[in-house]
């Protein structure tokens, strides 16, 4: 399959047709991911908690995000793929982002960055895109920051709320940003952003009327059980059938039935 350009994705949005893209934090689940046909692959920095353990996005560093996004593009290498700009990459100024960003698109491979952030964002994202640095937008409930948020919990609920997503919305197409990610607010605010901007929107617990969805890789198959959202659907659930699998090879190497004379020279 031919990897999508950037021109093409926008166009999706106004042809009708839903975007698709999954996390993928290595080699594997990137090849997993184009073997689907995902049109997209996001290598989000949600990997801290989900691969590393850590309690929260914010301990993620370039570092980390460049060794993991060379991985899934190694997997991956006819899919459009987009990496997080980590906590610190980007919000102590514009230049520093574009230098971080560089990092992710010549060492890690990437297509694109994504960071979190309206308003207080626009100027550095118009600094990346100034830089040839293609930029998706992440507004809503935003993990780096959601400390200050109150919490893992629904975003613009109130009208002043609502009005202030609109304004990051907004802010962050004037600014360049080829797409926004929608996290976790109300369906009918999500709809009014979709339609009141000419970049797609791509939905992550906003309903079904963004212009495409995203979920985390490790939700999806069910490898991850820490928490689960809401607006998680679980596909599978790999991971009971694999500590299935791996106490059965315990019982048959403990009681020496493996290896047998298939699996031996």
């Amino acid at each position: 399959m031919a990897k999508l350009t950037l021109p093409e994705i926008l166009q999706m949005k106004h042809q009708g047709k839903k975007i698709t893209m999954m996390t993928a934090y290595d080699y594997a689940t990137g090849m997993l991911c184009e073997k689907a046909g995902m049109d997209t692959i996001l290598v989000g920095d949600s990997l801290g908690m989900t691969v590393l353990g850590y309690e929260s996005t914010v301990f993620v560093t370039m570092e980390e995000m460049v060794h993991h996004t060379k991985a899934v593009r190694r997997g991956a290498p006819n899919t459009f793929i987009i990496a997080d700009m980590p906590f610190g990459s980007f919000n102590v100024s514009p230049e520093q982002a574009v230098i971080n960003g560089n990092i992710l698109l010549k060492e890690g491979g990437a297509d694109s960055v994504k960071l979190e952030g309206g308003t207080v964002v626009e100027e550095t994202v118009e600094a990346l895109v100034s830089g040839g640095i293609p930029v998706l937008g992440h507004i809503g409930l935003t993990p780096q920051t959601v400390t200050q948020l109150g919490g893992f919990k629904v975003q613009g609920r109130s009208e002043e709320a609502a009005r202030k997503l609109m304004e990051d919305a907004k802010a962050l197409e004037r600014a360049g940003a080829y797409g926004v990610v929608l996290e976790c607010i109300p369906t009918e605010l999500a709809a009014e952003i979709t339609n009141a901007l000419s970049i797609p929107t791509i939905g992550i617990g906003a309903g079904p009327n963004c212009d495409g969805q995203v979920l985390v890789y490790n939700d999806v198959v069910g490898l991850f059980d820490r928490f689960k959202p809401k607006f998680v659907k679980q596909y599978l659930k790999l991971d009971e059938l694999i500590v299935k699998g791996l106490e059965q090879y315990k019982l048959e190497v403990q009681q020496g039935l493996f290896p047998d004379e298939e699996h031996s020279f």
